[in-house]
């Protein structure tokens, strides 16, 4: 039987997701708005149908979109996919979105007839290429019998986190707190390592092996000492995502000053022009406040 598949965005994740599908022998159609990723993934054995087609014929679709306004302009705008889905099929929703929204996407769709699978994904590029990212999912066990194979392409790990959609963006938003304040913590660790006179690359090598690591201090770390910022993960997300983690947590009555400190780091990375580059960048300023230079600078 042939499982036909569909991926909404095909940038550094979605292209991974898409690739991943297609080396398990699915059939995938990549749709993007720049014409260049889907003819790309057309000359790399993707799905050439047409738009409408591919939809209506389709089990599954993915969508890997940069946030919920984008996620739901997918299924409910102009040219939204919800009205075009056959009943019975899923939609993967795999942004970081806030659990409400989650929620809400879940209860239209079921009113027409559209599965939902709230699946926001962890692991970065290099993961998804290789089909091995961690997919924080919830939804009901139709859905999840629906997407099994697509979510077995593109995951070496599945949380199956509740029987409706909230629970995985829950699980996403926990994720990025973590991930938001742990870069901003690597990256004041590193350029105060240079500010005592530390050359960056020996901070990387000696923390990477004491109590202190993290595993975003070692990889966005090893961004800084190359000055290596080839956006991976740009710093506009994390001033997204940990944008909504303090919006649900101020809706929840909860205080974390940690992410607001972390935050406020971001934006100004972002104001200072740094938001298309890798978030490690966000060290850029702590080096412009402490005037230091930063390797790769000149």
């Amino acid at each position: 039987m042939t499982i036909r598949t569909v991926v909404f965005g095909l940038g550094s994740m979605g292209y991974g997701i898409a690739k991943s599908l297609l080396n398990s022998e699915l059939t995938v159609r990549g749709i993007d708005v720049n014409l260049d990723a889907e003819n790309r993934f057309r000359a790399d054995g993707g799905s050439t149908s047409e738009r409408i087609d591919s939809i209506s014929n389709a089990s599954i679709v993915i969508s890997v979109v940069l946030n919920a306004a984008q996620t739901e302009d997918v299924l409910f705008g102009e040219s939204g996919v919800a009205d075009t889905m056959k009943q019975g099929a899923v939609f993967i929703s795999c942004a970081t979105v806030a659990p409400d929204f989650a929620r809400n996407m879940e209860a239209r769709l079921e009113k027409l007839g559209v599965l939902f699978l709230d699946a926001p994904i962890s692991g970065g590029s290099v993961k998804a290429a290789s089909g091995q990212l961690t997919v924080m999912a919830s939804g009901s066990a139709t859905a999840f019998k629906v997407a099994r194979p697509a979510l077995d392409a593109m995951a070496e790990r599945v949380f199956e986190l509740g029987n409706s959609a909230g629970a995985g963006s829950a699980m996403k938003v926990v994720n990025q707190l973590l991930a938001g304040v742990h870069i901003a913590a690597a990256a004041e660790a590193m350029t105060f390592g240079i500010s005592q006179g530390i050359d960056a690359a020996k901070t990387l090598e000696v923390i990477s092996e004491c109590a202190g690591t993290s595993w975003m201090f070692e990889n966005r770390g090893a961004h800084i000492a190359k000055g290596d910022y080839t956006p991976h993960s740009a710093v506009d997300i994390f001033v997204k995502d940990l944008g909504i983690v303090s919006d649900v947590a101020r809706g929840s009555k909860f205080s974390a000053p940690l992410t607001a400190a972390a935050l406020q780091q971001f934006v100004a990375a972002s104001g200072a022009g740094f938001g298309r580059e890798d978030d490690a960048a966000v060290a850029k300023i702590y080096a412009r406040n402490a005037s230091l230079e930063l390797p790769g600078d000149s």
